[in-house]
């Protein structure tokens, strides 16, 4: 009997060592939208329709799916552009649409124009 208590111990602070490399929980909507919320302390409740997560709030019908991950997955729809991308920008606008050079951007944000894509780019 004590074995079998010593396992099922060794087990359970096992999982809880794993459980403990994911940060985040991270829900994903219908419309491919990713929102993620810090694990740690984290609080949730239901309220007809409306799954609260922490701060975040969700119509339980928009929700395509809900995982544990390592990184924040929230969309913001602003991608990382590498210096290669910047360097074969081919426009570079600012939220105003007025259309600026490299020497020209200052802290802010800009959609860059480059042969593999559009980007909004921010800068610091």
């Amino acid at each position: 009997m004590k074995k079998i208590a010593l396992t099922l111990l060794i087990l359970v602070v096992t999982m809880t060592a794993q459980a403990e490399d994911y940060a985040y929980l991270t829900f994903e909507t219908t419309d491919g939208a990713k929102a993620s919320v810090a694990v740690e302390g984290l609080t949730l409740s239901i309220s007809e329709t409306t799954l609260t997560v922490g701060t975040q709030s969700f119509t339980l019908t928009n929700l395509s799916k809900m995982y544990f991950s390592t990184t924040d997955e929230s969309t913001t729809g602003i991608s990382e552009v590498m210096k290669a991308d910047l360097n074969e920008a081919t426009e570079i606008y600012d939220l105003q649409g007025h259309k600026v050079t490299k020497d020209q951007m200052r802290r802010g944000v800009y959609v860059i124009k480059t042969k593999q894509g559009t980007f909004k780019l921010n800068v610091k």
